[in-house]
């Protein structure tokens, strides 16, 4: 980076691609890390990685704009956090009984939402969100899930799976049950309670996406799912620890049943977390005697000291050092960059940045203007052969400097200039290897 030279050795990243997938269904643990989305000439596993850097198999560094699907919020392999993972390491990680850690987590967290009274502990995303489900069902006594239909991943469940064009193996009766609406879209969310009225448990959807929220947008939202007899869940495991700290709970003010976190509330490592009012959350404990018991989340790795120590650090760390405005500043200098680099190139009309100063999505397109994965994957092969691990979305992080932001800047200049030579002359000229493709999708 910074200089001419470009990456161009994927021999031992071209190996392990031959080799995975007979071990590994997909290739990977999640399907957004799979061979499909990214270009042929790319990394295709990671060796190491240090603050915003990563290491492939053949030894070339890259800049991760991504930071672990937006996990790591501080940085890879952060000293003061992986202080505070040692410190619980050398006591052991997991007992018979809860480690003393998973109170003070207990704590510390809900101090941080004062909305809600309980929370429960996780290691994946789609665990809580599932366990959310579970417990608006039991409250309401009500089946059907509605979902906001823009986002594109709440679970790996079948309640949620369903809904999406990757269905098969899911029973009818269970898609059935989920149901989407328009989000951000007051009228829309009264439409669908409309269409089936007394039949939804409850609503889930991420706060922010695309687009600014009204002030007193949940306050309206929510009150319309509870005059319908539903509860809202807020699925905070994008925005937790990006919009604001702890997420948009604070930053809109807002009172949900429920919420959702995970991602970069501990740089990383796995930990995740349920929140929510007592009268709900309490139909998974055990001592409600004489009452039905609610099988809840019951992981054996859901209270590993380890991980809830990362999250304590980070945590501290946020408070300490403006985690939260650092980031955005970050976000938003690459956003003005980009947007000169467009306008000064005359293809703004050719891309769309999206998201916000938090998490910088970017949409690329063709001769008609219409987005487009041949072109998408061009643009990020170019990136990636000057040493930017770009899957079309930035995801600051503390450990990113001004100055990593100029070099990604002119990458991203120079990665402009070929997609306006492949937009006069065709794709097929340049691109390496297949277009990428959706995650969500009928058919391989």
């Amino acid at each position: 980076m910074g200089n001419n030279k470009f990456i161009s050795n994927f021999e031992k990243s071209n190996e392990y691609r031959r080799v995975i997938h007979s071990l590994i269904p997909g290739g990977a643990h999640t399907y957004s890390k799979g061979d499909d989305q990214f270009p042929i000439n790319s990394p295709a596993a990671i060796t190491h990685g240090k603050g915003a850097y990563v290491w492939d198999l053949d030894g070339n560094k890259y800049f991760d704009t991504l930071m672990g699907l937006t996990s790591v919020s501080l940085g890879h392999a952060y000293e003061p956090v992986l202080d505070r993972v040692r410190e619980e390491l050398l006591k052991g990680s997991n007992f018979s009984r809860p480690s003393i850690i998973e109170r003070e987590m207990a704590e510390k967290f809900l101090s941080l939402v004062p909305q809600h009274d309980m929370i429960k502990y996780a290691k994946n995303g789609s665990v809580v969100t599932t366990a959310a489900i579970k417990l608006a069902r039991a409250s309401t006594g009500r089946n059907i899930v509605a979902r906001t239909a823009e986002h594109p991943f709440y679970s790996y469940d079948d309640w949620f799976i369903g809904s999406t064009d990757c269905d098969f193996g899911v029973p009818r009766e269970v898609k059935n049950m989920t149901v989407t609406f328009k989000h951000n879209d007051l009228d829309d969310l009264k439409r669908m309670f409309n269409e089936y009225p007394g039949q939804i448990a409850c609503i889930i959807g991420e706060p922010e996406k695309w687009e600014i929220v009204e002030p007193d947008f949940y306050e309206k939202a929510i009150k319309i799912a509870h005059d319908n007899g539903a509860l809202w869940i807020m699925d905070e495991m994008i925005t937790g620890f990006k919009t604001d700290y702890p997420g948009s709970i604070k930053k809109l003010n807002a009172n949900p049943d429920m919420s959702t976190w995970g991602k970069g509330i501990a740089n990383g490592f796995s930990f995740c977390a349920l929140t929510g009012k007592k009268e709900i959350m309490d139909l998974g404990g055990i001592k409600n005697h004489g009452e039905k018991k609610l099988f809840l989340v019951s992981t054996t790795h859901g209270g590993e000291t380890t991980a809830i120590a990362a999250g304590l650090a980070t945590m501290r760390i946020f408070e300490e050092n403006n985690v939260v405005e650092y980031n955005q500043k970050i976000g938003q200098y690459f956003i003005d960059g980009v947007t000169k680099i467009l306008f000064e190139n005359k293809v703004k009309d050719y891309f769309t940045l999206t998201g916000f100063n938090w998490s910088v999505g970017l949409i690329v397109k063709n001769r008609e203007k219409q987005p487009c994965m041949f072109y998408r994957t061009l643009f990020m092969q170019e990136m990636i052969k000057r040493g930017f691990l770009y899957q079309g979305i930035l995801s600051p992080c503390l450990s990113m400097s001004k100055n990593d932001i100029d070099l990604m800047l002119e990458a991203f200049s120079d990665s402009v200039k070929v997609f306006k030579k492949a937009l006069e002359e065709g794709f097929s000229k340049y691109l390496i290897g297949p277009e990428i493709k959706p995650v969500f999708r009928k058919y391989n």
